[in-house]
């Protein structure tokens, strides 16, 4: 099993992307991995997710790829059939949860609230996807979540780009920040590899500044 320790401690940041042309996938690995990102969070949001997956973890073993937007049972199993390493969900699901504790699987449930990160605490999960972050308050609700949770850390994402990502990095409850500002669609849309590999880079440099 991948630990949340070995997937964050190295990488800041987890770009969450949402592949239309599976053909896209190995080459964006790349250029992020240029960039200095060793992982990727290919979201169900496509109906080609899974082979996208797949396609990562077969031509580019030096890539971390794990599944985001799981909301079914389904889906989990799609993403583990394929190769993920991880699997994230916007939101906390009991069916997920078993399916990720059974088959041994990093999972990041997505939880705001006090009641749905004690749920994630009776699965044994120490670490939860804040999202959507800015609009729950950001770091200052994190900081405050963390007072009664000492023990949970958390991977927030929405609404985080350049300009913020110190500020959320400074909090030691937040191992790595979610985002898609370095992925922007319409660079994969050109197949703009070039800039992607220039943005995965001063987000990389960002966070290095902060975490070293």
């Amino acid at each position: 099993m991948l630990s949340i320790q070995e997937l964050t401690e190295k990488n800041k940041i987890i770009p969450v992307v949402k592949i239309k042309n599976i053909r896209q996938a190995v080459p964006l690995a790349k250029a992020l991995y240029e960039g200095g990102i060793g992982c990727m969070e290919i979201t169900f949001r496509t109906p080609d997710a899974a082979q996208a997956i797949r396609q990562v973890a077969d031509e580019a073993a030096y890539m971390l790829v794990g599944a985001g937007t799981v909301t079914t049972k389904e889906q989990a199993e799609a993403a583990a059939d394929a190769g993920a390493r991880f699997i994230v969900s916007p939101g906390f699901s009991e069916k997920v949860a078993s399916f990720c504790k059974e088959k041994d699987i990093l999972y990041l449930p997505g939880c705001v609230t006090p009641t749905e990160i004690m749920k994630a605490m009776e699965y044994g999960i120490q670490t939860v996807k804040f999202f959507p972050a800015q609009i729950y308050g950001g770091e200052k609700a994190i900081e405050a979540l963390s007072a009664p949770f000492g023990n949970i850390t958390f991977v927030p994402t929405g609404g985080i780009h350049l300009d913020n990502l110190k500020e959320y990095l400074r909090n030691p409850k937040i191992l790595a920040c979610g985002g898609s500002w370095m992925v922007k669609e319409k660079y994969l849309e050109t197949e703009d590899f070039d800039s992607i590999r220039k943005e995965a880079k001063k987000a990389s440099d960002t966070a290095k500044e902060v975490c070293g």
